[in-house]
């Protein structure tokens, strides 16, 4: 029996450490078998738990380490650090709550070992739960049963990087997933399902080894990748036998990709890979986990100059980089830097984020793209055509065909509203006037002067509406009224042409002509209304002779869109008419126009139960003194 006994614990002992030495060798999928066998024989469960947790985090499914992590830190005296990858587990599924009662656990527990990982807060759920859409996704055939990302347009074709070579002819699979090595393939549609070996990317730039993702330089001569450290048969380690991702770059000979060479700022002690470039070709974005880093792996560029000088990389700085993970850089038409990172405030694990600048291109804060772009799961290698308006990412989310899948996406384009300011009675344009957008409450959102020729522009929301302040010296300030609602998706500018009328030497201390309103579904003037309106007839023919105005008539939310127009313009000629039977030349009425259910003074829209009394307050016309 103790013989017996023995040989168990020593058959116990070696199972353990074949794992463990499988789990070193970056074998996870084999090494989660071996844990699994560990767990059903009851063996060191607190080790073994941690160990799969560990393991199905490298695998990048935080489905299975959230179970594992659970069982770890029910036990006694765990390392604070379980703490930690509970929660970025628990981020995965997320159960935001959880994670981030866990995260403050970790945080109080190890002031040595505090991390930057950012909790998720209610109000960043909110806001991107609750934010418009931007993004919708298109249908995409090309996936296969394993990971395909990367997908990169230039010139018609797409290419990407896809493990989904398992014929005869394959001789390796990657230990980390069991899934063959990575080779870049190239297709001319998203939507085709026969993607096989014959996409193959013709030339030298695939190996036995993982190739891609890449980028092409405007001229489409020269081809920048990532591959594992192996060129000319021979490959690379490092200290502990790893082979670590380096960026080439290859020559287009004849339609076939050659002439591979290493950058020179590849080490086989790290990695780089993942190469982005800028809109004029001039600099080279990339992922690499080199010493001196903000954390696991940051973003780095570097200056491409003439006869082929590369500068020594540069850090992308702490804006973009944190103690976590940056990766798959990419860069717009208009330089703006897209990135994926587990470090910022994110949906799950990898979200896909935008840099915002300053005018001197200086990166000032990231914005998360938010649904449908991210998800709980990996999100990454986002790309956008020239246009700005179509493009692909990858993730491992749930319902996908592999273990990573490329999605399409369409675009919402940006809206502006734009436009000349001149003067009303010279019509020359007026330069460095002032616009102000503001909300129908009258907070201020952007600013923009006009230029020598009068234009502005300034970027707005969709399903809004807006106020436009103008102020210039000289000038009589004006507010025009405008909305952006049920627009066709397809429209990218609002040009609202604006008239200012020049001051004149005497000014209205007081004139202040307030809102008439109506009853529901009428557009006839009531007697309260007869009486304001009693006494703009007396200011404009009595005090200010010479004063001209502007009529805008609304409706409130009930009912539809159409019909409220028809019943806000129906109560704005009531308001002329009035006006004009009273006296004032119609000449004096610069407009009188209907805006429907548009500039809601409350939130009584079609979502907000409200009382009477506060749809009242949207039944109205109001006045504007455009000339006294």
């Amino acid at each position: 029996m103790a013989l017996l006994l023995s040989l168990v614990t020593f058959a116990q002992t070696g199972q353990q450490k074949k794992a463990d030495k499988l789990f070193k060798n970056f074998s996870y999928a084999k090494a989660a078998d071996v844990y699994h066998d560990l767990i059903e024989k009851n063996i060191d469960t607190t080790y073994t738990s941690k160990q799969l947790g560990d393991t199905y985090s490298f695998l990048r499914n935080p489905d299975s380490a959230v179970v594992y992590y659970k069982n770890a830190i029910s036990q006694k005296n765990i390392e604070p650090i379980y703490y930690f990858k509970y929660a970025k587990a628990l981020r995965g599924v997320e159960n935001y709550d959880e994670a981030q009662i866990w995260l403050k656990k970790y945080n109080e527990i190890s002031d040595s070992l505090k991390t930057e990982l950012p909790l998720n807060d209610a109000n960043f759920l909110e806001n991107i739960l609750s934010a418009k859409q931007v993004y919708f996704l298109n249908d995409v055939k090309v996936n296969s049963e394993f990971s395909d990302f990367g997908a990169y347009e230039y010139n018609g074709n797409i290419y990407f990087a896809s493990s989904r070579d398992k014929g005869v002819l394959t001789k390796k699979t990657y230990g980390w997933n069991n899934e063959p090595f990575l080779d870049v393939y190239v297709t001319e549609s998203i939507t085709d399902s026969t993607v096989n070996h014959k996409n193959k990317l013709k030339g030298k730039v695939n190996s036995v080894f993982h190739d891609g993702p890449l980028t092409i330089t405007n001229d489409g001569k020269t081809m920048y990748f990532s591959r594992n450290d192996f060129i000319k048969n021979k490959r690379g380690k490092d200290e502990l036998g790893s082979t670590n991702l380096k960026i080439y770059k290859a020559s287009l000979v004849d339609n076939e990709w050659t002439n591979v060479e290493e950058l020179p700022f590849n080490s086989s002690y790290f990695s780089n890979g993942h190469p982005a470039l800028n809109a004029d070709n001039t600099k080279l974005y990339f992922t690499s986990d080199r010493p001196g880093g903000f954390g696991g792996s940051d973003i780095y560029y570097v200056v491409l100059g003439e006869d082929e000088a590369i500068s020594e990389p540069v850090n992308a700085g702490n804006i973009i980089n944190t103690q976590q993970n940056e990766s798959f850089p990419f860069l717009n038409s208009e330089d703006i830097l897209y990135f994926s990172s587990d470090g910022h405030l994110g949906l799950g694990l990898l979200d896909i984020f935008e840099t915002k600048t300053d005018s001197n291109n200086n990166a000032i804060d990231v914005v998360n793209l938010g649904l449908p772009i991210n998800s709980s799961k990996d999100d990454f290698s986002y790309f956008i055509n020239s246009d700005n308006l179509t493009g692909y990412f990858a993730s491992n989310r749930n319902g996908g065909v592999g273990s990573d899948d490329i999605y399409a996406f369409n675009k919402l384009p940006e809206l502006i509203i734009a436009g000349t300011i001149v003067d009303t009675d010279t019509k020359e344009p007026i330069k460095d006037s002032k616009i102000v957008l503001v909300t129908p409450t009258g907070e201020e959102l952007a600013t923009a002067i006009s230029d020598e020729n009068g234009y502005y522009e300034i970027k707005v929301d969709r399903d809004n509406n807006y106020g436009l302040k103008l102020f210039k010296e000289g000038y009589i300030d004006l507010t025009s009224l405008i909305s952006t609602r049920n627009l066709d998706k397809t429209v990218s500018k609002i040009t609202e042409n604006i008239e200012l009328n020049p001051k004149v030497i005497e000014t209205i201390q007081d004139a202040e002509f307030f809102p008439i309103y109506f009853d529901y579904n009428k557009s006839n003037i009531r007697e309260d209304g007869s009486n304001e309106l009693d006494r703009i007839v007396n200011y404009m023919m009595n005090k200010y002779p010479e004063m001209v105005i502007k009529i805008a008539s609304y409706t409130d939310s009930r009912g539809s869109n159409k019909y409220n127009l028809k019943l806000s313009e129906d109560r704005a000629v009531s308001t002329f008419k009035y006006l004009v039977d009273h006296g004032v030349s119609p000449s004096r009425i610069l407009g009188y126009k209907g805006y429907g259910e548009d500039n809601l003074t409350n939130n009584c829209d079609d979502s907000t139960k409200c009382s009477e009394d506060e749809h009242q307050k949207n039944r109205r016309t109001e006045f504007v003194i455009i000339r006294n």
